[in-house]
Order: structure tokens, then sequence, then C-alpha cells
């Protein structure tokens, strides 16, 4: 029973990380690659900010508005790149991202602080489990319980959005740009405006992820998570709302059906990433748009 509340918790996760780089890629036609850096900062935002104190709402809210703010790092080039020098400029974000946290680090300061921001590359461990309204969640089946009321939420902002006149104009700056602005529509605060909520909302997935684990390191800033919630579009379609949970399915039960084959450790790593692979070419041969999708970036 553990176990399967445990996949339940990452798979809402990795849905919310998800669904909201489905916001920038599927409805902005924008293909970054900086998503797991907001990841990464919404959970050291709350982690930083647990250490000194705060609670669980407030060090969410705080570790959201600080990733929204963060994005003008990718958005506010936004306005100049397009195609695949904005993909580069997205790269070079993450990487900018991923070397501020490995290496934010003082021997002789405490985690936490302006000199030792992250721990550097031993991270930031004994993260506390959230208490809600004076009731602690130190356990698998209340974890779960928040993780997927975070994503309710996650998938109601979305859905609300997306459905909205400003997800159609995203749609359109997607598929026209300059017809968009020929009507005298303000891209560059769309442009703004998506990002922050897509950054916010990876954020949320970052404390999740934080508050479950109870340690979090610069590994969950690397390019491989980002180009893994890329996958999970690819996958499971963009441009909607059920691709992205369908990917995020798809990809997180993979590697569990492979725990089931006895094979040597070694090896297991190999098959793992060969069957990516294999899966990856089969959609783009036979179904480009995505099992659940109904746009292909170009």
């Amino acid at each position: 029973m553990n176990y399967a509340l445990h996949l339940i918790i990452y798979f809402c996760i990795y849905a919310i990380a998800a669904l909201s780089l489905n916001l920038v890629i599927g409805y902005c036609g924008l293909l970054t690659l900086a998503h797991a850096g907001y990841f990464a900062i919404g959970a050291y935002s709350y982690a930083i900010l647990s250490i000194y104190g705060w609670g669980f709402l407030p060090a969410l809210a705080g570790a959201v508005a600080i990733a929204a703010v963060l994005s003008l790092i990718v958005s506010l080039p936004a306005w100049r790149f397009h195609g695949n020098n904005f993909v580069l400029m997205s790269l070079a974000a993450q990487a900018l991202i991923f070397s501020l946290l490995q290496n934010w680090y003082h021997p002789q300061a405490n985690p936490g602080t302006i000199r030792n921001l992250t721990n550097g590359p031993f991270g930031l461990a004994g993260i506390p489990r959230p208490v809600i309204f004076g009731y602690r969640l130190d356990t698998i089946g209340s974890v779960s319980v928040l993780a997927l009321i975070l994503l309710a939420i996650c998938g109601l902002v979305i859905w609300r959005l997306q459905s909205s006149p400003w997800g159609r104009l995203l749609q359109c700056m997607r598929d026209d740009e300059l017809a968009l602005r020929g009507l005298g529509k303000n891209v560059r605060r769309a442009k703004l405006e998506a990002f922050a909520v897509s950054s916010g909302l990876v954020a949320m997935a970052g404390v999740l992820y934080a508050s479950y684990v109870s340690y979090i390191d610069a590994s969950s800033a690397t390019l491989d998570e980002s180009i893994l919630m890329v996958c999970m579009l690819l996958v499971g379609g963009m441009a909607n709302f059920k691709g992205p949970l369908v990917g995020a399915a798809v990809l997180l039960t993979l590697p569990e059906i492979l725990r089931m084959v006895n094979l040597p450790d070694a090896v297991a790593a190999n098959v793992r990433v060969l069957a990516y692979g294999l899966l990856l070419v089969l959609i783009v041969h036979f179904r480009p748009q995505g099992l659940a999708g109904n746009y292909r970036v170009q």
C-alpha cells in the first residue's frame, strides 16, 4: 500500500510539472529547457523559508512567488529570441540556475544563510514535513492526500486558463505571433504572464517534492530532469489538458514495470534508457502529436 501511495505522490509531482510546462510549450509554442530549474527553485525556496520558521502555507506561497519573479530570466529574452535561439537561451538559463544551486556554498557558514544559501553539493536536509492548521502530515497517506489536492488546484488553474480568452490569446500567439501583434495585442505581456504562471506552478511541485523527501540538492535542477518533463509532453501530447497527465503516467510507470523484471542493476539502467528512446521513436513516427495531444511543436 505504501508503495502505491509513493507512486501516487510522484505522479502528482510530475503531473503538476508537465501541466505547467504545457502552458509554455503547448499553448505558447516556446520550447524551454529550463523548467527543472524552476522546480528546484521552488524546492529550495520552501526549504530555506522553512529553516527560518515559516509555516507550510506561507512557505508555499513564498516559493511560488519567488519562482514567478525569477521567471523573468527566461521570459524577458523570449521577447527577442525565437525557435532554436530561444531553446539555446533557455538551456543557458538552466545551466545558470544549476550552477548557482550547486556552488552557493561556504564551508564556515550555516545552510540557509546568505553565504551558504543552498549548501552547495551537499544540499539541504531535514526539511520539515508540512503542518497545516496544526495538523502534521507525517505519514505517506496524509502526504498523498496533500499531493492530490495540489494537483487538483493546479489542474483547475490550468483548465480555467486554457479555456479563457487569455488561453486563446496564447494559442493565437503560438500560431501566428506577427498577426497577433498586427491586431494590437500585447504579446510581450502575454509571454511574461505565461512564464510566471508556469514557473509558479512548477515551484508548487518542487515544494511538494521537498516536503515529501525532506531533502533537496542541485540534482533536481539538471538538464536530464528538464528533458524528462519535455518527454512527458511529447509522449502524452500538448495543447490539451489530458496529454500531460497521460505522459506523466506513462513515463513514471515504465521504470516501475522494468523493476519487476529480474535484471542486474547495471543492465536495468541501460534497458530503461533504451525503452525511453524506443518509446519516443515510436511516438514520433506513429503519433507525432502524442498519445492524447492535438498540437505538434514545429
